[in-house]
C-alpha cells in the first residue's frame, strides 16, 4: 500500500503542518482526527488497516491531516474570540492548501469529508460550509454544537458568542440557511452520521438530523450500541460507511 509523508509551512497558519497519504487512486478522503489528534492517529488506531483492501484496490485514497485544537478550540489560555479565529485559519488551511493539494495529486471527482469525535465536527462543519467541494460526509461520534455543556464536555467558548461562532456551529447556522445553491449542493451530498446510543452527544446528533430533514436534505443516521466512541468501534464503522 502506498504511504507518503508530507510537510510544508502553511501560509494560513504560519507554522509547519504534516499529513499522511495512503493509497494511489480512488475517492479522496479528507481525514480529520479526534480532539488533539495528530495526522498519524488514523493509522495508529488501525483504521487504515481496516480499509487496506479498498485502498490497495484503488477505491480510496486517504489524506490524514493534523489538528490545531490546542491552539484553537481547546486553547483555554486564549480569549474565545481568538479561539474561533484560529479555528477559521485552520479551515482556511484546509480549503486553500489541503484540498488543492489533494486535487492536484488525484483527479477523481469524489471527495469525502470524514472525521472522528471532534474531527467529526470539523468534517461536518467544512462540508456544510463548502458543499461544492464534497460528494460525501462521514462523521463518527460527532458533536455539532460546541456551545453546549454536556456531561463533562463544556461550552468551548465559555459563554462567549459572536457571528463567527454562529457560522461555525452547524446546529445554529443550518436552520436559517436559505441559499438555494448551497441547499441544492447539500441535497446532492451523501451524508452519513454515526453515533453510539450512550454517547453524550446522541441528542446533538438527533437535533442535526431534525434540521437536515427540515431542509429536505437526505442523510443517514446510524445508532450503535454502547458509547461507541473509540478506535475499536471506528475501525468497524469505517469498513461499513466509507
Amino acid at each position: 500500500m502506498n504511504r507518503e509523508y508530507h510537510k510544508w509551512r502553511s501560509k494560513q497558519l504560519g507554522r509547519d503542518m504534516e499529513l499522511l497519504v495512503f493509497g494511489h487512486a480512488g475517492a479522496k478522503v479528507l481525514v480529520l482526527p479526534s480532539r488533539f489528534g495528530r495526522f498519524y492517529e488514523y493509522e495508529n488506531l488501525g483504521i487504515v488497516k481496516s480499509l487496506q483492501a479498498k485502498i490497495e484496490l484503488g477505491y480510496l485514497q486517504l489524506y490524514c491531516i493534523d489538528s490545531v485544537d490546542a491552539e484553537s478550540l481547546y486553547n483555554k489560555q486564549a480569549h474565545p474570540k481568538s479561539r474561533i479565529s484560529r479555528h477559521i485559519e485552520y479551515e482556511s488551511y484546509i480549503v486553500e492548501e489541503v484540498i488543492p493539494f489533494m486535487n492536484e495529486r488525484n483527479p477523481h471527482e469524489c471527495v469525502i469529508s470524514h472525521g472522528l469525535s471532534l474531527g467529526a465536527f470539523h468534517a461536518a462543519n467544512i462540508a456544510f460550509r463548502y458543499p461544492h467541494f464534497f460528494k460525501k460526509l462521514v462523521a463518527f461520534s460527532g458533536r455539532y454544537d460546541l456551545t453546549l455543556n454536556v456531561e463533562y464536555f463544556n461550552d468551548l467558548f465559555d459563554g462567549y458568542y459572536d457571528e463567527d461562532i454562529y457560522f461555525h456551529t452547524p446546529n445554529h447556522f443550518l436552520p436559517n440557511l436559505d441559499c438555494s445553491w448551497r441547499l441544492n449542493s447539500l441535497r446532492d451530498m451523501d451524508i452519513v452520521l454515526v453515533i453510539g446510543k450512550e454517547d453524550p452527544f446522541l441528542d446533538n446528533n438527533f437535533r442535526l438530523s431534525e434540521i437536515l430533514k427540515s431542509k429536505k436534505i437526505d442523510h443517514q443516521l446510524f445508532l450503535w450500541d454502547d458509547r461507541a466512541h473509540s478506535g475499536y468501534y471506528w475501525r468497524r464503522m469505517a469498513r461499513l460507511y466509507i
